[in-house]
């Protein structure tokens, strides 16, 4: 058996993650979420994300058509299921719960 959990680990860890993250400009909440999950990025999926981060003042038709309400909101569309994360950011441990990443870094440290 543990044969078969290491490859379940080992699939978990090649998972692509497709991120938007919707903001509000230059606030001080927008570069928060931006920060944070851009470290999240780098901490936990290094090499296996996808984030594109998009100003709603600037694109205002792309908040309507993805019904952003709320910023910052991140939206998980990839892998599934789709996940959306709204309002404060300064909490990484439970950004990374909430987007379902794996608890272990991709440096091989566990999440504290």
């Amino acid at each position: 058996m543990p044969e078969f959990e290491e490859l379940l680990q080992e699939a978990a860890h090649r998972v692509q993650y497709v991120l938007r993250l919707y903001v509000t400009g230059a606030t001080d909440r927008s570069t928060r979420a931006i920060t944070n999950t851009r470290w999240i990025c780098e901490h936990y999926l290094k090499g296996r994300y996808d984030l594109r981060v998009v100003d709603i003042y600037q694109q205002p038709l792309l908040a309507k058509t993805y019904q952003i309400i709320a910023a910052p909101t991140l939206v998980k569309s990839e892998p599934l299921p789709p996940k959306r994360l709204v309002g404060d950011f300064s909490d990484r441990e439970r950004l990374v719960a909430g987007l379902g990443i794996p608890r272990e870094r991709e440096d091989g440290r566990r999440n504290t």
